[in-house]
Formats: C-alpha cells, structure tokens, sequence
C-alpha cells in the first residue's frame, strides 16, 4: 500500500468532519476560559485522526466483504481495495496500527485528564467501531446520521474544550470509594448549542452520502435514512439541517457565547445556497457529494476564523 491507496482507502478529505470540531472545541476554551495545554491538544489530534481514519478504513472493508454487487455501478472505482487491488493482510494491518495509535495516544491524554476523559472516549470508540462493524452497523440502518452528528459534532467539540478547562465544566472525581460528578449545567447546555452547527453539518455529510448511494444501499439491504423515508423527504432534511445551523448561530449571539464578529457568517449563506440547489439537482458520489463536505467546512471554517479573531482581540485588549 502506497502513500496514494493509503490516502484513498482511508479517504483523507473527510477526516475534515472530526479535524473541524476538534479546533472548534479547542478556540471555544480559548475563548470562554482562556485555557490551552498543547500536549493536550496534540494527543487528542494523533489519537482523533488515527481513529476516523482506522473507522473509515473498517467500513471501507467491511462493504468489500459484505458486498452483495460488485459490478454495474463503479464499484470497482468507488472501493480502494479493489481499485487499488490492496492485499486483505495489508489492510487488516494498517486498521490495527491506526488502532493502536488511537489508543495509545488516548490513553496518555486520559492520564492527562482524567476518568471522563476515558468514559467519552471510550463510548465513541465503541461507537464508531459499532458503526462499521458488527452484525448490523450503525452505518446500515436510518440511525448513520444521529450517531455521527451527535459523537463527532459534539461529544468532541466537549472533549476538545474539556480537556483545556481543568473542571470548569464537569468534574468527576473519585474519592473513598465514591464517585462524585459535578456539571455545570448552564455551560454544558452552552456547549451544546455551540456545537449544533457541526451536529447538523457532519448529520448533513452523512445524509448527503446516503442519498447519492439510496440504489446501490437498496441492493446490498443497507436501511439508512434516504431509503427509509425517500429521496424527496430526505433532499429537504437536506436543506433544512443547513438552515436549523443558521438559526442556532443567531441564538448563541443571543445568549452571549458568540461574538459579535459571528454575524459575519451570514455572508456564507450566499455559496451555501448555491452548493444546496447543486446537489438537490443531482446527486451523484463522484461529482455532488463533495458539495456536503464543502458546506460543512465553509460554514465551520468560517466559524474557526471568527473565533480565532475573537481570542486574538482578547489578548490585545
């Protein structure tokens, strides 16, 4: 396996969907609690990549195991493993190597951190292991888009923040015997809406993927949502998660936990808009689905830069 099948099999440019909150979650401490430990930071990054990219990687070659149809609709272009006529050995190999990097990296961030630490990130390893793999992954049935918005939009813009506040958030401590937890509701709430925008973008990536894919999953009896309720319904979730996202960055401005500067991205609904009426169009894999991810990244990008102004702003002023 070469530098190019690796990055193929594990589809690089989609890691932007865990990358982008990790750096949201990361600016969001900075910014409320002016709090940043590189180390930190760095171990999750390893650990978060390793991880998306070992979880693509299973699904990649689960679906060459499982396939019911091999040919007759780009199959052999789509899966890396037969495009790139990879040995089976080799990709079991490399999916375990990215295993244990994942895990070694998130178990010296645990020692960092803390217990919480370990239970988040040992509930989204099970996830996104459940996911691909198993008797029927998560990723065959209609609930793709709710475990991947919720794990990779918020429990890691939480972690990411989490780990820079030292228990300004939510502390678990053990002491006698006795596990005490503590939350602060109102930041944990926050939080959430905060993450909203990167919930509905990656649901949103998902979505967009099942669409393109609703015949070819319909062959090889993958129930995801589009073909549960339709390609129509599923187009105008479609557009409506993109706009839910909008409305929950005005609310935030509302609230006080954006800055004003947020206002700005408004300006990101004009090439939205455009990307929306694109892929509602036509959705196809090779030339459309990318419009998701395009979306997903203007909008949260746009949001980086903000934000990282606003910190910026603060230590100036």
């Amino acid at each position: 396996m070469n530098v190019r099948s690796f990055l193929r099999f594990v589809e690089l440019p989609t890691k932007v969907a865990s990358i982008i909150p990790l750096l949201m979650g990361t600016l969001y401490a900075l910014y409320r609690f002016e709090d940043f430990y590189v180390l930190r930071f760095l171990l999750m990054f390893v650990s978060l990549l390793s991880f998306d990219m070992a979880t693509t990687a299973i699904n990649n070659y689960y679906d060459f195991k499982k396939a019911a149809k091999t040919k007759g609709y780009g199959y052999e272009t789509h899966n890396a493993i037969v495009h790139f006529k990879l040995k089976e050995s080799v990709v079991v190999a490399t999916i375990v190597i990215l295993l244990v990097l994942a895990v070694g990296c998130g178990i010296v961030l645990v020692a960092q951190t803390g217990l919480l630490v370990f239970l988040l990130g040992g509930l989204s390893f099970l996830i996104g292991i459940l996911y691909s793999f198993g008797p029927i992954p998560i990723s065959r049935m209609p609930l793709g888009e709710l475990f991947s918005g919720l794990f990779m939009g918020f429990v890691i813009i939480f972690i990411s923040a989490y780990i820079h506040t030292d228990d300004t958030v939510v502390a678990l401590l053990i002491q006698g015997g006795w596990i005490n937890l503590h939350i602060n509701m109102v930041e944990v709430l926050y939080l959430f809406w905060f993450s909203v925008p990167a919930i509905l973008g990656i649901a949103g990536i998902m979505l967009a993927n099942n669409i393109c894919d609703i015949e070819d999953d319909m062959e090889n009896r993958r129930y995801t949502l589009p073909v549960y309720i339709g390609r129509k319904n599923a187009l105008l979730l479609f557009k409506l998660l993109y706009y839910a996202s909008y409305l929950d960055l005005v609310v935030l401005l509302i609230l006080g936990v954006n800055p004003l500067l947020v206002l700005l991205i408004l300006l990101t609904l004009i090439p939205l808009r455009r990307n929306i009426a694109l892929f509602t169009g036509k959705q196809d894999k090779a030339t459309t689905f990318i419009l998701a991810v395009k979306n997903f990244v203007l909008m949260n990008a746009a949001r980086i830069l903000i934000l990282g102004v606003a910190v910026l702003l603060n230590v100036i002023m």
